[in-house]
């Protein structure tokens, strides 16, 4: 088992461009350190239904009112804000921003539990005799004994079968060659929505993790 860089296509230069999108970067640097109910006021707001500050701040009471600390009101103001910037782009580069998001946080998180140098972004898993994935693992772990291959999503509709059996076949493949590889998925979204996505799908998923935005802090190695 061995890991390389993905094609270097016109799509992932201009995907490259987007992961480095300071917003991006900014914004998983704030969720990684936020609180689940600020995670659920991000992606609340992120899904871009409405840009007016003064309506999320009366439909999360337990961010913004007086209840609420003066250091987690603040950081709450900051992540409305970050999240409000998201949702004010088009739709489809909005999208993209989200995409982008959620493997950036990923990638902080699994670096805090293991040696950061050991974490990689769209990076592909080769297998002896068996031909190559076209698509790349957005967040990976390589150490000997201890790989890891993260999907991110959005939201519980990036779950297909498609993804699935890559991250089964991943795990296959590894214990074929007996490689440990630890596959998941991780969905920035409810896990009831992620439940009944599942229950949707035919797909093998008895090997794959699934981290959920309620376990987002397990991808650190801390109590979800």
């Amino acid at each position: 088992m061995r890991f390389q860089d993905a094609a270097r296509d016109g799509r992932a230069v201009v995907y490259a461009g987007i992961q480095s999108d300071p917003l991006v970067v900014r914004a998983a640097a704030m969720l990684a350190d936020a609180n689940r109910a600020q995670r659920l006021l991000a992606r609340a707001v992120m899904n871009g239904e409405s840009t007016d500050p003064g309506r999320w701040r009366a439909m999360f009471p337990a961010l913004f009112g007086r209840a609420a600390a003066d250091m987690d009101r603040e950081r709450s103001e900051a992540i409305l804000e970050v999240s409000l910037a998201v949702a004010d782009r088009g739709e489809q580069v909005r999208s993209q921003v989200r995409g982008a998001l959620v493997e950036e946080l990923t990638a902080i998180l699994v670096g805090r539990r293991v040696d950061p140098s050991t974490v990689r972004r769209e990076r592909r898993i080769l297998f002896d005799g068996v031909r190559a994935e076209i698509h790349p693992y957005d967040v990976t772990v390589e150490r000997d004994r201890a790989a890891e291959a993260w999907d991110c999503k959005w939201g519980a509709r990036g779950i297909n079968a498609d993804v699935l059996h890559q991250l089964d076949d991943a795990h296959t493949h590894a214990t074929d060659e007996d490689e440990r590889l630890l596959v998941g998925l991780v969905i920035f979204d409810a896990r009831p929505s992620c439940d009944v996505r599942l229950a949707r799908q035919t797909a093998p998923t008895g090997a794959t993790r699934l981290v959920t935005l309620e376990t987002l802090d397990a991808l650190a190695g801390r109590k979800a």
